[in-house]
């Protein structure tokens, strides 16, 4: 493994971690998403990212994906809150069609005016999947009491929001929000990264555009949703959490460990083995450069979720019981899976870009050192820091 970076003349930020395996993962990233939208437009960053899958001057819809499929390759894309991202992966050998796709839909969208109207459809119905899944609708709404308006909306939008765009309007509000002095370019994987950034310096030219800022506003509410049609409580508690460049961010990777991460985890034994009361159990880190947030879900009976809420409180106030024996098992278990997941080379590439945006893509590579310099007092400390003020959210059976 090689890590390299250059900061082009245009702008562009690329980074790469070479690898001597026939396999190539890259992705093209515009530091804009769904933090930066106003509420009347909100998901107009999600929107963008379909819409240039639509078609360009040379190639169909069709023409975009084929030619990645049938070099047996992938070609998707995702939009955070704080970056959009365009990424394939391919066979080493294919490394410049892929990145000759990337490039055409990056700067040669046509937004045709029919495909952008059927694109907003599928959206809608993509909004109706995601309210129709509660185990994944659920952390929708405790970010909805987390964060005021427009932040706290989400990323998606709503239906009117997303069926109040007009085409125009989004073609130019891309234009004003993709400039490629802005973007971050990440590769993993077998590659000629001097070839490579010839390509970007030749292909790419700066705009001269800047991304608006937006400020947002934390808060902390609780919020109950009935449904017919379900039989499972869905429950997640969410904190408001050390960021990623924060120093505290390694000790609550220790901590979630420890509490709610796997089937050894105290709550998921508590909770499940012992009492019976769910099915899953599970923490997640939602972070990215300007927030962060702690959430555990449990997936419960209606009238469980009081007793499912104690539990998890009680599971906070018990980590000053934990010891050092604990701690160093908790550890491993961070430090054992990153080394697990890094086998995927799209994994890494979307850890380099997050660690980029944050700071610096190198500081991937200091994981361990900053999980290995977390003390059990340190653990403590958070445990009762972060629990002082949390939100719920629940949607459960009529």
């Amino acid at each position: 493994m090689k890590f390299l970076k250059k900061k082009l003349r245009n702008g562009m930020t690329v980074i790469m971690e070479k690898r001597d395996l026939p396999v190539v993962s890259l992705s093209i990233s515009n530091p804009f998403g769904g933090l930066y939208e106003e509420e009347k437009i909100k998901g107009i960053a999600h929107v963008i990212e379909h819409s240039v899958f639509t078609g360009t001057k040379t190639r169909t819809h069709e023409q975009i994906a084929s030619e990645i499929e049938k070099k047996g390759g992938i070609l998707n894309a995702f939009t955070a809150n704080e970056v959009t991202s365009f990424w394939f992966k391919l066979p080493s050998e294919h490394l410049f069609k892929g990145l000759d796709i990337l490039t055409d839909i990056i700067n040669n969208p046509t937004f045709d005016e029919k495909k952008f109207e059927k694109e907003k459809r599928v959206i809608l119905e993509e909004i109706k999947m995601k309210h129709d899944d509660p185990s994944s609708y659920v952390y929708d709404k405790v970010f909805e009491v987390m964060y005021k308006k427009p932040f706290g909306i989400g990323i998606i939008g709503t239906t009117e929001s997303v069926s109040g765009l007009k085409r125009d309007f989004v073609q130019e509000y891309y234009k004003n929000n993709y400039n490629c002095a802005n973007f971050v370019v990440t590769i993993v994987g077998d590659g000629n990264f001097d070839k490579i950034c010839a390509y970007l310096e030749k292909n790419f030219k700066s705009n001269g555009k800047k991304i608006k800022s937006f400020k947002f506003e934390k808060t902390n509410g609780n919020i109950l949703e009935e449904r017919d049609g379900i039989d499972q409580a869905h429950f997640v508690i969410s904190m408001h959490a050390p960021l990623y460049t924060d120093k505290e961010h390694a000790t609550l990777e220790v901590l979630n460990a420890y509490l709610a991460q796997g089937m050894s985890s105290k709550l998921f034994l508590k909770i499940r083995e012992e009492l019976g009361l769910a099915y899953t159990v599970r923490g997640s880190i939602d972070s990215e450069k300007s927030y962060s947030n702690y959430n555990i879900y449990v997936g419960t009976k209606k009238e469980s979720v009081s007793k499912v809420k104690e539990e998890i409180l009680k599971g906070f106030e018990q980590v000053e019981n934990m010891n050092e024996e604990e701690l160093d098992e908790s550890k491993e278990r961070i430090i054992g899976l990153g080394k697990i997941t890094s086998e995927e080379s799209s994994n890494v590439m979307n850890e380099l870009l997050f660690a980029e945006l944050t700071g610096d893509a190198k500081t991937y590579y200091n994981k361990e050192g900053r999980i290995k310099k977390v003390k059990l007092s340190d653990v403590k400390k958070l445990a009762k820091e972060i629990i002082r003020e949390y939100s719920t959210a629940a949607i459960v059976p009529k």
